[in-house]
């Protein structure tokens, strides 16, 4: 995407879809998640919220960096770690708070199990000191970890970016490679037991960022090499989903995704590829126009995802298990609509409290 000056319309649109898409994800019943990315690819959500993360993370530098100099982007991205590290604290304290709801009113026993909310009330000291130094991570909760590590990391990896993609690429496949080695030299942490590996992890953050600082020119696509590349991808693309639907249809060894198999990134790689033709022809453009309220989620990236988090808890929770058949399904499609407005809800209740609380501040600036 070509860099512009203030926010990205496009990639607000993508992480607001996204956001959306995680919350249906981690409703077990949802029947909207069954025709999401998972279902036609060998990648998910996962990587295009980590990759989209990376490339904002690098135009928030640059705005910084642009404005108020290096010590204060530097110390944007402290800030924004733990800024992270806080709202990861907060999800894991509502993951275990509506955990132990359900287990004390004895509702929806599955997901009460999933919160870990058994394992912390028989051990709460050990398991709040677990959660509080990243050892373990409460269900939906186990994203952000990484997140306060990548946080870190931009200061350093931005400039390096600009100076020398390849060298920035070449670092990050190298700790990508040595992704499980080096999760085994911290088991004193049990980083190797975190739902998502971040020294694999941050192969996706580090493309977003890439894809930030060096765009693919007009040019380029327009070129022979460009369009012998989408047709590649459109290839790759409908390959990986024959693969998936008729192939491997079982679900696959968590290992896969907790370590960023190579399988995962081509995938993910091909469809960027053609989302990045479909962001230059104007198309996701006009489309993001046309639903301001899927911006306003991406805008609102941080808040959505943490209570994304107790709205997916509550509508499985709300969705009756007994019923069967068409009125299940129509059930459970209920409550995925319910859960999209939800999530639409929140982003503009924050939205307009943010921006009331702006204009408080002018005013008692101007006073």
């Amino acid at each position: 995407m070509p860099p512009r000056r203030g926010r990205s319309i496009e990639v607000d649109f993508f992480r607001g879809i996204v956001l959306i898409v995680i919350v249906l994800d981690h409703i077990p019943g949802s029947v909207l998640s069954h025709f999401m990315l998972h279902a036609y690819a060998l990648c998910d959500s996962a990587e295009v919220f980590v990759c989209l993360g990376g490339y904002a993370s690098a135009a928030a530098y640059d705005a910084v960096l642009a404005k108020r100099g290096l010590p204060a982007a530097r110390a944007r991205f402290v800030r924004r770690g733990v800024e992270i590290y806080r709202a990861y604290l907060l999800t894991a304290l509502l993951t275990l708070l509506s955990g132990a709801l359900l287990a004390f009113f004895h509702l929806n026993l599955s997901m009460a199990g999933m919160t870990g909310w058994s394992a912390f009330s028989a051990a709460p000291l050990h398991s709040a000191f677990d959660i509080v130094t990243l050892r373990r991570q409460p269900y939906l909760s186990s994203v952000l970890p990484m997140y306060v590590l990548f946080a870190f990391t931009v200061p350093l990896m931005v400039p390096l970016a600009k100076r020398s993609p390849a060298k920035a690429l070449a670092v990050s496949l190298a700790v990508w490679l040595l992704a499980r080695p080096l999760a085994g030299l911290l088991r004193i942490d049990d980083v190797a037991d975190w739902a998502f590996n971040p020294f694999a992890w941050q192969l996706m953050f580090v493309l977003g960022m890439l894809c930030r600082v060096r765009p693919v020119s007009d040019e380029f696509l327009a070129s022979r090499t460009g369009r012998w590349l989408m047709r590649t991808a459109i290839a790759a693309v409908l390959g990986f989903a024959v693969v998936k639907l008729f192939i491997l249809t079982q679900p696959l060894p968590g290992h896969l995704k907790q370590n960023l198999s190579i399988d995962r990134v081509i995938n993910f790689i091909a469809i960027a590829w053609l989302a990045v033709g479909l962001v230059r022809n104007g198309a996701v453009l006009r489309l993001a126009k046309r639903m301001p309220a899927i911006v306003t989620v991406g805008q609102m990236g941080l808040v959505c995802f943490v209570g994304g988090t107790v709205i997916s808890l509550v509508i499985d929770t709300a969705t009756p298990n007994r019923l069967q058949g068409f009125t299940h399904t129509m059930a459970a499609l209920a409550g995925d609509l319910a859960a999209i407005v939800a999530v639409l809800l929140l982003s503009r209740l924050w939205r307009d409290m943010k921006a009331s609380q702006a204009r408080a501040a002018v005013r008692g600036a101007d006073v």
